[in-house]
């Protein structure tokens, strides 16, 4: 049905996602290509919450695998039914999209914390988060970028992957959203057709039993 066919394209379209994810975050440790502000901790601490890597990225492949295959996945049957057990494998999509939802808000809720407090870098009055104070506004004011001399740029590094981070994990929760809405509905849609069919099969043997009568 097309319920399943939907869920495939959305795992498709989750796999770029959360590899963007990855990628973005990763680069996040390595301002300007550089490894040493790592090495001496000198980033920004929401860095090490593995937003990316882990809540938009590992926490999607379980979505990404279950959606590709749900057109083919019963659920063993349900018990030997295969009608009853393609409800069973839509209604079990809701669950796996609700855990991809929950992976890429925490994305989400640490990149807007991320790009609100600003980077941790070095000032005229040593290593500090010169814009935690700002509530986001410095990201229009880009005469104050300036306060920041080492990393190089590292304002621009970092709001740019933050806004990808941001953007990024906001499809992904509208894309599990719609999963969810398709898998209820599929799978109740799904369950009403199997007890139509039961009504059907139970009508005709109650017919061929009265002709043979």
């Amino acid at each position: 049905m097309c319920f399943e066919k939907c869920a495939r394209c959305i795992g498709i379209a989750l796999i770029p996602l959360a590899v963007l994810s990855v990628v973005a975050d990763i680069l996040l440790y390595f301002p300007n290509g550089e490894t040493k502000y790592a090495e001496k901790d000198q980033l920004t601490t929401l860095v090490w919450f593995f937003e990316g890597i882990v809540g938009a990225g590992i926490l999607m492949i379980l979505p990404i695998v279950v959606f590709i295959g749900l057109k083919d996945n019963d659920c063993c049957g349900c018990c030997g039914n295969q009608d009853c057990g393609k409800s069973c494998a839509m209604l079990a999509s809701v669950l796996v999209a609700l855990i991809g939802m929950a992976g890429a808000g925490y994305c989400f809720i640490v990149s807007a914390l991320g790009l609100s407090q600003g980077p941790y870098c070095l000032t005229e009055l040593g290593w500090q988060y010169p814009f935690n104070s700002t509530n986001g506004r410095y990201l229009t004011n880009y005469t104050s970028w300036s306060e920041c001399t080492e990393p190089k740029h590292v304002v621009t590094w970092n709001t740019t992957l933050f806004s990808i981070l941001l953007v990024v994990s906001g499809v992904e929760i509208i894309l599990c959203f719609v999963q969810l809405i398709s898998g209820l509905v599929g799978g109740i849609v799904e369950s009403c057709c199997h007890c139509q069919e039961i009504v059907r099969c139970n009508d005709i043997e109650v017919n061929v039993y009265e002709v043979q009568e």
